[in-house]
C-alpha cells in the first residue's frame, strides 16, 4: 500500500497544462513504489477515490488558470468539502471532490495538497512556456520538501 499519492492531471498536448505531467516524470525518477505512487491523468474523476483511500499523504498537481505571475508555484492544503455530493454530470472532479469521495465512500482522510504552477500558454503543443519550464525545478523541490515533511525519508 502505498503511503503517498502524486497525482498530477492536465492535458501534455496543451503547453503549460502539460506540467504536472512533466512533474511527474521527475518525481518517478526519485521515488518508487511501494511508499510512492504516482498517477498522471488529464482529468479527475470518482476513480481516484479508490486510490486515495489507501494513501496517507495525497498531493494534487495541475496548472493553475489564474494566478499573479506564470511560472508561480503554490501550494495549499486541503480537506474533504462539505458538498454531499459532487455536481452531476460532469467529467471532471475538483481535487476536493475526490477527497470528499474517498471520506463518503472509504471512510479516508488522508492529508492533502494541491500544488499548482501558473500557466502562460495553454494553445495545443507539447513545449512548457519559458516561465512554466523555469518553474519546474522548484515545483519538484517544492514536492520533495511537502513529501519529507509528511514523513517520507526514503528518497533514491
Amino acid at each position: 500500500m502505498p503511503r503517498f499519492l502524486i497525482v498530477a492531471y492536465g492535458n501534455p498536448l496543451r503547453s503549460d497544462d502539460g506540467v504536472a505531467w512533466r512533474a511527474a516524470e521527475a518525481l518517478a525518477a526519485k521515488y518508487s513504489e511501494p511508499d510512492v505512487e504516482i498517477v498522471t491523468v488529464h482529468q479527475l474523476g470518482p476513480e481516484i477515490a479508490d486510490s486515495i483511500s489507501r494513501a496517507e499523504c495525497v498531493i494534487f498537481i495541475d496548472a493553475a488558470t489564474r494566478a499573479a505571475a506564470a511560472g508561480e508555484v503554490q501550494i495549499k492544503e486541503m480537506t474533504a468539502s462539505a458538498f454531499s455530493e459532487p455536481p452531476g454530470f460532469c467529467h471532471a472532479l475538483s481535487p476536493s471532490h475526490v477527497l470528499t469521495l474517498a471520506a463518503h465512500l472509504y471512510r479516508a482522510q488522508p492529508r492533502a495538497f494541491s500544488v499548482t504552477v501558473a500557466g502562460e500558454n495553454f494553445d495545443h503543443g507539447e513545449s512548457l512556456s519559458a516561465p512554466v519550464r523555469a518553474a519546474l525545478p522548484e515545483l519538484i523541490a517544492r514536492i520533495d520538501d511537502l513529501l519529507a515533511e509528511a514523513g517520507l525519508d526514503d528518497r533514491r
